[in-house]
């Protein structure tokens, strides 16, 4: 018992530490995933902690369920009309990327680090994908809010990679050990059974599960332990099978997420709990297996492999990718860039370790090491480069609090709170008379001024300070956002330096606004409308954020309802 208790305060006071600690690396840019790695890296033999820890089993085992974790708790977020504009690229990269970020990754390391070839394209494919951990974390918390086509890419491919990058490490490691040399037959047959019963076992256990939710009557509480329970077990059973877990677990929550589930908010919130927990154990222990005084000695080898990979492999692999999916040069430099390696490379170097492969060890120092640069050196700028590489669109402020409405057949009307901010928009205006309330989005049904509730009508205008309760669907929460939650001239100034000084609608004549600012037209563009010409010029779905060029002046998509161009912000002399 004494020795449970010990352990048990030592991995609480570590976990306490590493999140306190977060609040300076906020302020410093850096992720927060580095901290709870450089906590476990301190309470390591080589750090002030002392503890000895090399039970390279059990943090796989460890790691294995938090990435399954993770990724439920990543597709449950993750929205299906991000599909539309997302999957073609995330799917090219999370195969073709990774094989050739493998495959170069593989050439540098025989050259620089003078690894025999097998172990060289060892070491590539352990380092060859991204990580969704890391991946979700910044880019779901690292303030800063993507155009659709970038970000749901980012987050696809970061979802899907594992299964080609274990598919590659298991068949090396076969050749590598001399188990056995598999022939390209066989090699692709276990490709096709990996993603295909991922794919499988994911979409049909994620049905299965929201059926059961719905059909069932339970708890509020107990839903997140029945798609947490559900969820599990797809991952092991996919395994079992001989398919792709991590696929198959990742493409449950996206169902889940995507189906009408009772006590939604609760599930997500209490989802959205568990991957930070899962990811922060996950991370401490990873850095516990680390010796820093092994390190050390080659340290810069490794550094200079991890700025090969990070500048050079990535970004090759990402622009064969997506260039013939017409992604301009500035969204490929960004993808290029969000490439984080993270717990995926970790968890894949013990493969060798638990093999008992010579050098095994070394490969799993270089792999941390690469982690290590891409956290710091990638991770940290995410936010800088996203604003040089205008992928960014303007965020709007979240509801204080949600709640879910349970009714059959429907999931998207939700109980939302907000706070009205000093100089929004919502202040001094009357509670039912909003814009965003004319297309029975929203609901008005209560306002909380003080200790006092009152009916919308008793409220006569908003105050500053007012707490709002509306009922309003998901579509409805960016304009109540910028309504409510934002002082009106902050916003006025940022949305007009990123959509210029001009509003005009989708289906404006194209002629009319070339002959209002004097622009040539193209004989066969004279009959389009804004929304056609963008189409045309773009030669690929639309999302917000997008810009095309037009005479003197510069078009940018500003809302897009159902793949359709509504509105478009329009900036002279670009």
């Amino acid at each position: 018992m004494a020795q449970l208790n010990y352990w048990l305060l030592l991995g609480s006071f570590l976990l306490l530490l590493a999140t306190l600690s977060s609040t300076i690396t906020a302020r410093l840019g850096l992720p927060l995933l580095l901290v709870f790695l450089g906590v476990g890296m301190l309470a390591g033999d080589s750090g002030p902690g002392q503890i000895q820890f090399s039970n390279y089993p059990l943090a796989f085992g460890v790691g294995n369920v938090a990435l399954a974790v993770i990724l439920l708790a990543g597709g449950l977020q993750t929205r299906i009309q991000s599909f539309r504009v997302a999957l073609k690229p995330a799917l090219s990269l999370a195969t073709v990327g990774v094989l050739v970020s493998a495959g170069l990754a593989g050439v540098f390391a025989h050259w620089l680090l003078d690894l025999p070839w097998l172990h060289a394209l060892l070491l590539g494919a352990i380092v060859g994908s991204t990580d969704a951990a890391a991946v979700f974390a910044q880019l779901r918390y690292g303030g800063v809010r993507l155009n659709e086509r970038v970000g749901a890419t980012l987050e696809i491919e970061s979802g899907a990679n594992d299964p080609m990058a274990i598919f590659l490490v298991v068949t090396l490691l076969t050749v590598v050990s001399g188990a056995s040399q598999p022939s390209a037959t066989g090699m692709l047959i276990e490709f096709v059974r990996q993603f295909g019963l991922g794919a499988v076992g994911g979409l049909a256990g994620g049905w299965l599960i929201s059926r059961a939710a719905s059909r069932f009557s339970l708890a509020e509480s107990l839903y997140p332990l029945l798609i947490l329970g559900g969820g599990l077990m797809i991952f092991a059973a996919t395994n079992s099978l001989g398919g792709s877990g991590f696929l198959g677990i990742y493409l449950a929550g996206l169902v889940i997420g995507n189906r009408p589930l009772p006590a939604s908010e609760s599930v997500r919130s209490m989802m959205d709990g568990l991957a930070w927990l899962a990811q922060a154990g996950m991370f401490l222990l990873l850095g516990l297996l680390v010796t820093p005084s092994r390190l050390l000695p080659e340290i810069g080898p490794s550094l200079a492999f991890a700025a090969l990979l990070m500048f050079i492999a990535r970004p090759i692999a990402v622009a064969l990718c997506l260039i013939p999916l017409k992604f301009s040069r500035r969204e490929i430099l960004f993808v290029s860039w969000v490439g984080l390696r993270g717990a995926v490379p970790i968890v894949l170097a013990t493969f060798p370790i638990m093999a008992g492969v010579n050098g095994s060890v070394a490969l799993f120092d270089i792999a941390f090491a690469v982690v290590l640069a891409s956290l710091l050196i990638q991770g940290t700028l995410v936010p800088w480069m996203a604003k040089r590489c205008r992928v960014e669109v303007p965020d709007y402020p979240e509801p204080l609090a949600r709640h879910g409405l349970r009714q059959p057949g429907r999931a998207d009307w939700q109980i939302v709170q907000y706070r009205v901010v000093a100089g929004a928009p919502a202040e001094h205006s009357m509670p039912h008379t909003a814009p965003h309330l004319e297309h029975g989005r929203a609901k008005p049904l209560a306002v909380l001024r003080g200790v006092r509730l009152m009916l919308p009508r008793q409220a006569e205008h908003l105050r500053a300070g007012d707490l709002v309760v509306a009922a309003a669907t998901e579509h409805a929460l960016p304009d109540l956002g910028r309504w409510y939650g934002e002082a009106q001239n902050t916003r006025m100034a940022y949305e007009r330096t990123f959509f210029g000084d001009f509003v005009i609608d989708g289906d404006a004549p194209l002629l009319a606004i070339a002959e209002l600012y004097d622009c040539p037209v193209a004989e066969n563009e004279a009959e389009f409308d804004v929304a056609a010409l963008i189409h045309a010029r773009l030669n690929r779905p639309a999302v917000v954020g997008d810009q095309v060029d037009f005479g003197s002046m510069t078009l940018i998509v500003r809302e897009v309802e159902r793949g359709r161009i509504t509105r478009v912000g329009l900036k002279l002399g670009h």
